[in-house]
């Protein structure tokens, strides 16, 4: 790993009965360890460069080349497959200082499912699959899309469609239709979510679900894409993608066949620390902006910010943001932990990190549209780039899972009350 990355690395502490006061300092070692990162690296693309690529639908393929270079994407992979080996937690302090660079969502999505969705195939996949994957990921010659959400089951995801069908030889035929993926169009690798075994065949619906890493063989007829035009984030892309007897080798599965789900299972509280930190970045991008302009801009011989109704709203944002920060490194560190403590529960982990990601992406929209509008009109320009932020900001509300299903998971896991959906 470049030596960049292991001098400036934030690594958390296990968790334990001190816990308070280890999160007090693990926030001060995060913050230390953000002012390197973004210095060496995400000063190289100003906010500019951001706004042009939205305002373009420019995929920021120079960004990821950056990255890939100076060794980030490979974080939380292993060592020996050329990643630093690090945790989740440094990995969300990444995407957290990413977003407030100015790069927002769009930037840290742009690597997001490098970081994430490649935990399974890590923890999972075969000698051959890892050896011949991972370090390609990690050098930035592929790029990587996670293929999990369809337009009919959409957060039902034990009754995705999509099918895989062995063939003689012990080849598969995928046949399908999945959506909201992003980065499909420039990514040369998807991690698949596929039913194998049909859903009236097994004895509960997580079952015979199976994971694979496909190629993505444009000039297949098997395989369609279209681009989805959307609000928010448009400097990476997101498609609907279409399979239609699509042809996968044997060794592309991930672990065993009808295992899928409990497999992914590794990687989405991963994906929800992730999106937690992303969000807190492009809330504390908007306050920045928020506060600045705030000191700067004169109405009736004052600076705007000397009025409560301008101050108030931006002080509760970045109270909101510290709160959820601290749920945050709390939930990765946590995650963690749990990898090689057996004492700590996968229930409590799930509960940390579903709180996390409610908890950074209300305080980010709250942040974004403090920082709308304090700006007034200029809040609605785009030179100001709080506009973009606001439109960001409503990603991490919906994705990967809704505020109203991590709420019926509280409910449920927590208050123990009865099951809704």
């Amino acid at each position: 790993m470049p030596g960049t990355l292991s001098r400036v690395c934030w690594r958390p502490r296990r968790v334990s009965d001190r816990q308070t006061r280890q999160l007090g300092r693990q926030t001060r070692q995060a913050r230390c360890w953000r002012r390197a990162f973004s210095g060496s690296i995400c000063s190289r693309f100003p906010n500019s460069y951001w706004r042009e690529h939205d305002l373009d639908e420019q995929d920021p393929t120079d960004f990821h080349a950056t990255l890939a270079k100076d060794g980030w994407l490979g974080i939380a992979l292993p060592e020996e497959l050329g990643g630093a080996g690090l945790g989740i937690a440094e990995a969300t302090i990444m995407m957290q200082t990413i977003a407030e660079s100015g790069a927002g969502i769009a930037g840290a999505q742009s690597i997001h499912a490098n970081v994430y969705a490649t935990q399974p195939l890590a923890r999972f996949g075969t000698a051959h699959q890892l050896d011949s994957t991972i370090p390609n990921i990690i050098s930035g010659k592929w790029r990587v899309c996670f293929g999990v959400t369809e337009p009919d089951a959409g957060l039902d995801t034990l009754r995705l469609s999509t099918t895989a069908v062995k063939k003689h030889g012990g080849s598969y035929s995928v046949t399908g239709k999945k959506t909201w993926i992003t980065c499909a169009q420039v990514a040369a690798k998807m991690i698949l979510l596929a039913r194998t075994t049909p859903l009236e065949k097994v004895d509960k619906p997580s079952d015979g679900l199976s994971l694979f890493c496909i190629d993505l063989d444009r000039s297949h007829p098997g395989l369609e894409m279209h681009r989805i035009k959307k609000m928010g984030g448009r400097a990476v892309d997101a498609n609907q993608v279409f399979f239609d007897d699509y042809p996968i080798p044997a060794d592309a599965l991930i672990g065993e066949e009808g295992q899928g789900f409990k497999i992914i299972l590794h990687g989405m509280n991963a994906e929800r620390c992730l999106l937690a930190g992303e969000a807190l970045g492009l809330g504390y991008a908007a306050l920045g902006k928020a506060t600045a302009y705030a000191k700067e801009r004169t109405v009736f011989q004052r600076p705007i910010g000397m009025n409560q109704s301008v101050a108030h709203p931006l002080a509760e944002a970045y109270m909101r943001l510290e709160a959820a920060k601290l749920a945050t490194y709390h939930a990765a560190t946590l995650f963690d932990a749990s990898r090689t403590d057996s004492s700590i529960q996968p229930s409590a982990v799930g509960v940390a990190c579903n709180s996390a990601k409610y908890l950074a992406a209300e305080a980010a929209f709250d942040a974004c549209e403090s920082a709308v509008l304090a700006h007034g009109g200029m809040g609605y320009a785009v030179d100001y780039d709080v506009e973009r932020y606001f439109r960001e900001s409503l990603v991490p509300r919906i994705a990967p899972v809704s505020r109203e299903m991590i709420l019926n998971y509280i409910s449920e896991k927590v208050l123990q009350l009865p099951r809704s959906y």
